[in-house]
């Protein structure tokens, strides 16, 4: 019972609860209604329209042609068009101009007269959406008279409030921002200050990975830079980066070499990764930025400046041209603050400023002399004008450099990780030759200047350099023709002969051949050509060994395509003649001793077999011998030791021994002692080297 009685005191107090009613229910009393206004008809229709999301007077989703029910039946609008009720309050639509014109003459009192009629709570329910509604129709109407001046005209179905607010903020603000926004142009741009936003993000993103650099990460941070690069233009790449890089060091620590260096290091990985343009303007840049800080006598970026200079010399970024000419025109003056530069460069590189160019360091060095006896002349008890410390410790450096006694700074700071790295890019196909401060400071320098070298012509100069040319053409010619007396039948070949017989040292020619880029296969003609070369002279010249042990050092596929070389021509020993085959066993012998070729490169010969040793092959091998044994015996120990721990040499091993002592010893005695530390060597199992 009581379980009872309290079950119906809970239902009694829940049935109390739902005093209110559900919409539902709402509805359905509505519905029952015989005598509804169409006032409620019509408030009733707008909240359906919002919550069903009707839009032109449909629903959305697929059509399924339920509304042909429907067509002939009028709507609440019809009717009350026909009651003179105004649509413009209540359904706001796109019309034409003209009844925008209409609209404008509507008077304040008819507005009131409708509110009066829709009632006082519809009036209070529907005031924010009119407040809103009439702020768009405001708009609207200005787009409208717009439309009306071209000579548009619109007209579109019947839409919600609710849709037409949503459908008529888009456009609003376009047209907004499309007033505000102006062009300018790109050579204004930083006049105005007005840096694309794009730009402006990507200097954000490159200072930060500038204010991480250090040696430990460069590497890493180069290569996330190349990827900024690539993703804008080259010249708004390298303007950002560069001016991000020298705002840095101009206003880095004082007298920082570290700092100075990791910053170098990482403009050279730059330019390796992702051209030389980048280094060559960044110099530009740096030019410029030292003649505006040198100007205003601010001696704390000048030699961070420097520095940065310097270090870029030490890591192959130019040559070493472009710094005596720049230490030449500091020396003209010899002001405190030029004295301060000079002491920086000398003391950072002034040792390999001598080891790559002794003459202009010469030269260099008469031009402060010949200052310095100007400043001295000048004064009137000789020592005024120089009595500086820091010119006596200036005069002091020169004079240790000169006699090779100074040790400078990159010789005592080794920056093993950073040249592995450069090395590994080689860095030595981005350095710059030829270049003057004048000509980083030209204002009026086009195309790729970095590139002219020396050929740079002025008013002054014009005849000099068309002579010049001249002799370049003349010997050219005489170059080709000798190629084709030497049968070089292909481009490649030609190009390859000129530059080989035409380079000033072995250094030169190897970078114009790196330079040549020969497509394909057309790189194996490289030392075909060389070998070729050295076989025509008449008297053996280590040039072209020096020059091919630097092309296999470089690249290994050279080194096999030697072998193969050096294995045809074994093949033609019987039909060349003496003087041929005494330059071929030279050449053999240099490269052996160079170890840049062992002694498996006569694996392909049996010199234990007589039938194949006629009296050609004989006197070739016995020559390359001797010219083995006449090293010393420490090169004789490494010589023969390189081919001791091979097992499948075994058979070489053998037929050297064999030949020695049966063509070499008895008719050569002197090298009889050698031989014995040959035959040491050939059973030094252990690979010992002396």
């Amino acid at each position: 019972m009581r379980n009872s009685m309290a079950s119906k005191m809970v239902k009694r107090k829940n049935s109390a609860k739902r005093s209110s009613k559900t919409g539902f229910e709402s509805f359905l009393e509505l519905d029952t209604k015989k005598d509804v206004s169409a006032q409620e008809d019509l408030e009733l229709e707008r909240k359906l329209a919002k919550k069903l999301r009707v839009k032109g007077g449909k629903l959305g989703g697929e059509d399924d042609e339920f509304n042909l029910l429907f067509e002939d039946i009028p709507s609440v609008i019809d009717s009350l068009r026909e009651e003179g009720i105004t649509e413009a309050d209540e359904f706001p639509v796109k019309t034409s101009a003209k009844s925008s014109k209409k609209r404008k003459k509507r008077r304040p009192s008819e507005e009131q007269g409708l509110e009066e009629a829709y009632g006082e709570g519809l009036a209070l329910e529907e005031a924010p959406a009119k407040v809103r509604s009439r702020k768009k129709h405001k708009k609207k109407k200005e787009l409208l008279e717009q439309d009306h001046e071209t000579g548009v005209e619109e007209s579109e179905p019947v839409e919600t409030a609710g849709t037409e607010i949503v459908s008529e903020e888009v456009p609003a603000k376009a047209t907004a921002l499309e007033g505000s926004v102006k062009y300018v142009a790109p050579h204004l741009r930083s006049r105005a200050g007005n840096e694309l936003a794009e730009h402006h993000q990507i200097r954000r993103q490159v200072r930060g990975l500038l204010n991480r650099l250090s040696e430990s990460n460069v590497e890493s941070i180069a290569g996330e830079m190349s990827t900024i690069f690539h993703s804008v233009g080259r010249s708004v790449g390298s303007q950002i980066i560069s001016e991000e890089v020298l705002a840095s060091c101009s206003g880095g620590p004082r007298g920082n070499e570290q700092y100075a260096a990791v910053f170098a290091a990482f403009v050279a990985g730059m330019a390796c990764l992702v051209g030389i343009d980048f280094s060559a303007k960044l110099l530009a840049s740096l030019a410029k930025s030292f003649e505006d800080e040198y100007t205003k006598e601010d001696n704390l970026s000048l030699r961070n400046l420097t520095l940065l200079l310097a270090y870029l010399y030490i890591f192959d970024v130019f040559a070493s041209d472009l710094i005596f000419d720049f230490l030449i025109m500091l020396s003209k003056q010899l002001l405190e603050i030029d004295v301060s530069t000079i002491l920086t460069i000398l003391q950072c590189c002034g040792m390999k400023l001598r080891r790559d160019d002794p003459v202009a360091m010469k030269d260099f060095i008469q031009s402060v002399q010949n200052r310095v006896n100007e400043l001295r002349a000048t004064s009137g008890d000789g020592k005024s004008n120089i009595n500086n410390k820091r010119m006596e410790f200036m005069l002091e450096t020169i004079c240790d450099i000169k006699n090779n006694k100074k040790r400078t700074k990159e010789e005592t700071i080794q920056h093993t990780r950073i040249n592995k790295w450069l090395q590994k890019l080689r860095v030595e196909d981005i350095l710059i030759r030829g270049l003057k401060w004048s000509k980083l400071l030209d204002p009026n320098k086009k195309g790729q200047w970095w590139l002219s070298g020396n050929m740079t012509s002025t008013a002054d100069n014009i005849e000099e350099v068309a002579a010049k040319i001249d002799r370049e053409v003349l010997e050219v010619q005489k170059m080709l023709q000798l190629a084709a007396a030497q049968r070089m039948n292909t481009d490649a070949r030609r190009a390859i002969f000129c530059i080989i017989m035409s380079g000033e040292d072995y250094l030169d020619a190897f970078e114009k051949l790196l330079r040549l880029s020969l497509p394909g296969k057309q790189d194996r003609e490289v030392m075909r050509v060389l070998l070729e070369c050295c076989l025509q002279e008449k008297a053996f010249n280590k040039y072209y060994t020096v020059l091919a042990s630097k092309l296999c050092d470089n690249d290994r596929n050279q080194k096999f395509t030697l072998q193969y070389c050096l294995w045809d021509h074994f093949k033609e020993l019987d039909s060349i003649n003496l003087q041929r085959s005494m330059q071929l066993a030279k050449f053999i012998a240099e490269m052996l001793t160079s170890f840049t070729l062992s002694l498996s490169v006569l694996k392909t010969i049996d010199l234990s077999d007589s039938l194949q040793l006629t009296p050609k092959r004989i006197m070739h091998f016995r020559m390359l011998f001797e010219a083995i044994f006449d090293k010393p015996d420490n090169l004789v120990w490494n010589v023969f030791t390189r081919i001791a721990v091979a097992p499948e040499l075994e058979t070489l091993r053998n037929g050297i021994q064999f030949f020695v002592g049966e063509y070499v010893i008895g008719t050569n005695r002197a090298a009889a002692k050698k031989f014995r530390v040959a035959k040491k060597a050939l059973n030094n199992l252990e690979g010992v080297l002396m």
